[in-house]
């Protein structure tokens, strides 16, 4: 929740989505341990050093088909922690997870 709150506060959520809805960035659902195309051609795989690293310094990887127009936001360690962290929950392995914690909790049917 503070990774949410961290991007509500900073205004990440501009442009940023987490329904995968199109917006001026690409969206956070799904992309933690995705393989992100780059604007030079280049693959790399959206893992906790691609998304701080995104986060710190946006211009130096950027996503095909978008504009490298994301500002350098000046986060802490911690608020750049917490957003990572809450875009990894947004990936289907979470969800996945999160299904199954539900089901052990519930017994399953």
């Amino acid at each position: 929740k503070k990774g949410l709150g961290v991007a509500q506060s900073r205004g990440c959520v501009a442009c940023h989505s987490a329904d995968g809805s199109p917006s001026v960035g690409p969206t956070w659902k799904g992309l933690y341990g995705s393989t992100v195309t780059l604007a030079d051609g280049a693959t790399v795989t959206a893992d906790e050093a691609y998304l701080r690293e995104s986060i710190q310094e946006p211009g130096v990887k950027v996503v095909k088909g978008y504009s490298p127009i994301m500002p350098r936001i000046g986060l802490s360690t911690d608020e750049v922690a917490a957003v990572v962290a809450y875009i990894k929950g947004l990936a289907p392995a979470a969800a996945g997870q999160t299904a199954a914690r539900q089901e052990e909790q519930h017994g399953a049917r």
